[in-house]
């Protein structure tokens, strides 16, 4: 490994063994080089890549912080990496997201309030009437950030953004069948919302799945190029 190596693990361990704890001040530089036995610009180097990752703060006219550590910060930085990822790799994903989409829908069947509901329904009414790629897929969206939200579990509601934010890159819905996608996949949100008024977490789980995985087969039945804008029907 290189000094810069050296440097970022050497810090990434001192946090993960818990001995710099969340919020706590780094020790200052001179100790931190002779602990990790690397040069000041290696050191340097170790903390802006730390930084990339949410991991760390600096203040001003303070010094360096280990971060608060909230999954949003840590789980949101993969986002850099995931961004980069080829239809292939987001489909492997689906699997995984198949899994915490049911489970943060269960949870949020559990938690089900009549206000949310009623917003619920609301945002699914917009949808329907949506004609345009980008209007459909801000609305997708907000109808399942608002149920991963009501589910109260950080980090899921990270990693479901992380993924859900390439998944939008591929756009089915200006796709020949996208009418017909558009449509299954505006039922298919229904069943969840019906699930989620009743109450009853096992068929909203099972709702959810089916969502996502009749979303993975359109992306392998179409296989939609990436574009700058969103995929509709995640």
């Amino acid at each position: 490994m290189s000094a810069i190596d050296d440097a970022f693990h050497g810090l990434r361990q001192m946090i993960a063994s818990g001995e710099l704890q969340p919020g706590q001040q780094f020790p200052s530089e001179a100790q931190l080089c002779d602990r990790l036995q690397v040069s000041r610009g290696s050191l340097r180097e170790g903390v802006r890549m730390l930084g990339a990752l949410g991991v760390i703060e600096s203040r001003h006219g303070s010094g360096t912080y280990v971060s608060a550590l909230e999954p949003a910060n840590i789980i949101g930085a993969l986002g850099l990496t995931v961004g980069l990822m080829p239809l292939e790799g987001l489909i492997d994903m689906f699997e995984s997201r198949r899994v915490l989409e049911s489970h943060a829908t269960a949870q949020a069947a559990a938690n089900m309030t009549d206000a949310v509901a009623a917003e619920l329904s609301g945002i699914l009414d917009a949808l329907e009437l949506a004609s345009e790629q980008e209007q459909a897929s801000d609305l997708d969206a907000q109808f399942h950030e608002k149920i991963t939200g009501l589910a109260k579990n950080a980090t899921i509601a990270e990693l479901l953004r992380v993924f859900r934010s390439r998944s939008r890159s591929y756009q089915l819905f200006d796709l020949p069948a996208g009418p017909d996608i558009k449509a299954q996949s505006d039922h298919s949100h229904r069943e969840i919302l019906a699930a989620l008024i009743a109450r009853d977490p096992a068929t909203a789980a099972t709702a959810a799945a089916s969502h996502v995985l009749q979303t993975e087969r359109w992306a392998r039945e179409h296989r939609p190029a990436a574009k700058p804008g969103p995929l509709s029907a995640d």
